[in-house]
């Protein structure tokens, strides 16, 4: 049972996150503010319905209801507490936080709380009871890279949404260009860091889940990347042609 259970989490992490991200990642259509612009989202932002919560209520419940042997061991124990911050922060703090801005339509809260269940089982599961990892993994290069990159990504994306946050003083209207940070490079910062965060989280835990939670997360983020682009292109004159869409330099 241990085993069938073990090749089932294995399965899961591929093949759900593409349709998912069909589907979560769906913007509006051409010479449309785009439904996710940073600076319009706000979906639930002091009800405490935001559609992450199940990413941080659903592995409290799995770690307190199932024997989760593995967080024994170090490592797991710091893994899952990486998930858990980010989650903590996105659907505790960051709700009361945002001023004023736009709803999530119903149809892509739904999808998103869907998602959010789903991934919060697989990765706490695997952690808590199937992951093994050796007595050294803590000092290993990539659990230390990955664990960098995840604060960084982290600080990045909290830095960012209070440069969006704070574009319009209060009684203004409008969008504004974003300016400092990591919007002096790329668009989407609060992206990148996000990006980056998940990256480093998939490093990190070396695993099969790990690594699909990061490629789901790059490819919704970049399209949604990508409309945001090209609608600050659209809508301002004067945006900066040097910015690149998510990653500095690159791309």
């Amino acid at each position: 049972v241990v085993l069938e259970e073990l090749v089932l989490l294995d399965d899961l992490g591929v093949p759900a996150f593409p349709a998912l991200r069909n589907e979560i990642g769906l913007d509006s259509g051409p010479g449309e503010p785009p439904r996710a612009v940073p600076q319009a989202s706000g979906a639930g932002r002091r009800t405490g319905a935001r559609p992450e919560l199940p990413s941080l209520a659903v592995p409290l419940w799995v770690c307190t209801r199932t024997a989760a042997e593995r967080l024994r061991h170090a490592p797991n124990r710091v893994l899952l507490a990486m998930f858990l911050v980010h989650y903590a922060q996105r659907s505790l703090i960051f709700p009361f936080l945002i001023r004023g801005g736009k709803t999530m339509p119903l149809y892509t809260c739904v999808l998103a709380f869907m998602f959010c269940t789903y991934n919060g089982y697989l990765q706490s599961r695997y952690l808590s009871q199937y992951a093994v990892y050796a007595d050294g993994w803590v000092t290993d290069p990539r659990f230390l890279a990955g664990c960098c990159m995840w604060l960084l990504g982290m600080l990045v994306n909290i830095h960012s949404d209070h440069i969006l946050r704070n574009l319009r003083k209060p009684g203004e209207t409008g969008y504004k260009i974003p300016r400092g940070g990591f919007f002096e490079y790329v668009t989407a910062a609060n992206y990148f860091g996000e990006v980056v965060e998940w990256c480093g989280f998939g490093l990190a835990s070396w695993s099969v889940q790990g690594g699909a939670f990061a490629g789901f997360t790059f490819c919704n983020l970049l399209s949604r990347a990508q409309h945001h682009h090209q609608w600050y292109l659209e809508k301002f004159e004067d945006y900066p042609k040097f910015r690149k869409i998510i990653i500095p330099f690159l791309f």
